[in-house]
């Protein structure tokens, strides 16, 4: 497959599909139409406005398109598809070539949530893989694949960008180089189902270490005095500290085994801020205990 010859199509949605699509048409790819989701609402109030694809197709003076079967209507030989966030008909892949990046080094972490599942389960590598797209979600063969390490403080938005730019060189080297014959997945298959609210409160009971984590996925919260903190930033710590899980001492948080300290937090319907600042004006009383509601 050689990027002279052949005309493609975009699909994809969020903000972290535009590094792909950038890359491709810069790379010499002929993108003859773009699929992205509806215009929709972003705030209350506000009118409909494009998604980051859409936005960046139109700059481009690419033509954009809405409804995923109406790629029929455009001469392309493939498609591309990175975080695309619909279903795609089935009767449609029988008759578009298409192929899709995953953040994940199959079959570890099928599914919507790959790199927050692999920072949670405290996994030290992930990757990315071009594959093909089958019946089921992330269930096709895979054409190249590129191992990236995830690091001891690595956070969503730290990793994700390291998988952008791996992906978006594998993506294009692998369209280069002509895609041949895929090869299917093996090993254990684990599935990673996105992480709910719920998932994202904090249960002091357990180590400071899986806190962590979760903190380093974004959106961890709990509660103090009835009211809900979101911890932003935070450093586990083996140490021991005398006292009960929750607990306030300083400017650490007692766990079921070590210490969490706490770098910066959110307090309900306020902004983020250091936690020494919070702290001077959260007017604090004795043996403040978090999750006590």
């Amino acid at each position: 497959m050689t990027n002279s010859r052949k005309r493609l199509a975009f699909i994809g949605t969020p903000e972290l599909s535009v590094p792909f699509m950038k890359n491709l048409y810069s790379s010499g790819y002929d993108i003859g139409v773009v699929v992205t989701g509806e215009d929709l609402r972003r705030g209350r109030g506000e009118e409909p406005s494009p998604s980051p694809v859409k936005r960046a197709a139109v700059e481009m003076g690419i033509s954009v398109i809405h409804k995923i079967e109406d790629i029929e209507n455009y001469e392309i030989d493939f498609a591309v598809v990175v975080a695309y966030g619909s279903f795609i008909p089935i009767g449609l892949l029988k008759k578009v070539p298409m192929i899709n990046v995953h953040f994940s080094l199959l079959p570890r972490w099928r599914g919507p949530a790959p790199i927050e599942r692999a920072i949670l389960a405290g996994d030290t590598r992930s990757g990315v893989c071009v594959m093909e797209i089958g019946e089921e979600f992330d269930i096709g063969g895979v054409f190249t694949r590129q191992e990236v390490e995830i690091l001891a403080r690595d956070t969503t938005e730290t990793l994700r960008e390291r998988l952008i730019e791996a992906g978006c060189k594998l993506l294009v080297s692998t369209l280069d180089d002509g895609l041949g014959e895929p090869t299917p997945q093996t090993g254990e298959i684990v599935w990673a189902e996105k992480v709910t609210p719920q998932e994202r409160e904090i249960d002091w009971r357990i180590e400071a270490e899986k806190i962590d984590r979760l903190v380093r996925i974004g959106g961890a919260w709990t509660t103090l005095a009835g009211k809900r903190i979101k911890i932003w930033e935070a450093e586990s710590n083996v140490q021991e500290i005398q006292g009960s899980p929750g607990q306030l001492v300083g400017d650490q948080v007692i766990t079921g085994k070590g210490a969490l300290r706490l770098v910066e937090v959110q307090s309900q319907n306020r902004a983020r801020q250091a936690f020494e600042s919070w702290k001077l004006g959260a007017r604090l009383e004795e043996n403040n205990v978090f999750g006590d509601d």
